[in-house]
């Protein structure tokens, strides 16, 4: 489907493509249509149906794959810290990533089951891209030619699972469960001037049972653009359409942004305390997470969430 300009109503788009993958498949027959859909949503010359963004599933239900960054310095030495781990030398050089579960992602109002508190369960608020059919070798700066899309995600983390996982030189798994995506993807010429140099110049705010956690500006301080990671992944490899790329979590110097994660506010705490005193997070607790430009529009829509006791069957 398309949606209007303000969030309210959609168009059904299956006349140009059935699914969004099918879409960004043939993306320089379908996007001129999707384009021209949209205009008539907005100018009502279509007829809009309400939308519920509680009935949407997220832009990509699935993916053929999903690739994480960590673009924001900050975030990587304050992180590093709480886990008693040194920065890599590359820090500044040489983009982190790691390969993400992408054959289940959730909706963007999908609980977050908790299996065991003791895991440390962390929300990440992060930007996201989804890309076109990426050649193996890709440059960065080439890299604008490939990105179609922009929405948000939470990137849940378990991190008292990290450590021994990392220890064992092998990267995350148990401590990445799945992901959820914000309920719009647009393209990067929605964002006007907010989207320059491959990053996003706006507030990315999260909230935590109704509480501001933190609106860090996701442009500034993001040391590796979006067009830097591409680069990174494409050097050994081609992406397929579809695949989803993450900047990591978003995260400004100045404490008063506040936070994207609960593993920074806990370490600000220990350097400014000697210990943490926030919790990680625990059933019936609700993260919230969007971006909004300088008119106020809520440009990929909300993730809402709520902190549920998972069901394990035997």
């Amino acid at each position: 489907m398309v949606v209007s300009a303000d969030g309210a109503r959609y168009a059904v788009a299956d006349g140009v493509a059935a699914t969004l993958q099918a879409a960004l498949d043939d993306w320089e027959r379908a996007e001129p249509g999707l384009r021209a859909l949209a205009a008539k949503l907005d100018a009502g010359e279509v007829e809009g149906r309400p939308l519920d963004p509680k009935a949407l599933h997220a832009p990509l239900p699935r993916a053929y794959e999903w690739v994480d960054g960590s673009a924001y310095i900050n975030h990587i030495v304050l992180v590093r810290k709480a886990r008693g781990a040194e920065p890599p030398a590359t820090l500044q050089t040489d983009p982190l990533v790691y390969q993400g579960g992408s054959s289940v992602l959730l909706a963007p109002t999908d609980p977050i089951p908790l299996v065991d508190e003791a895991w440390g369960l962390d929300f990440e608020a992060e930007l996201c891209v989804i890309l076109g059919d990426v050649p193996t070798g890709t440059k960065a700066e080439d890299a604008h030619r490939y990105i179609r899309l922009v929405t948000i995600c939470n990137d849940v983390t378990l991190r008292n699972l990290i450590p021994p996982e990392l220890a064992k030189g092998f990267g995350f798994f148990q401590s990445k469960p799945a992901t959820a995506f914000g309920p719009f993807a647009i393209t990067p010429d929605e964002l006007g001037d907010a989207w320059r140099d491959g990053r996003v110049h706006l507030p990315l705010v999260t909230k935590l049972n109704g509480e501001l956690a933190g609106d860090p500006d996701a442009g500034p301080e993001m040391h590796f653009s979006f067009y830097d990671l591409l680069g990174h992944i494409a050097r050994t490899r081609g992406f397929a359409a579809g695949t989803i790329l993450g900047s990591g979590t978003v995260s400004n110097e100045d404490p008063a942004r506040g936070v994207s994660c609960l593993a920074e506010r806990r370490m600000r705490e220990i350097l400014e305390q000697g210990a943490p005193t926030t919790p990680f997070l625990k059933q019936g607790d609700r993260v919230q997470i969007s971006m909004r430009d300088a008119a106020g529009r809520d440009l990929f829509g909300t993730i809402d969430q709520t902190v549920v006791q998972a069901t394990v069957k035997a």
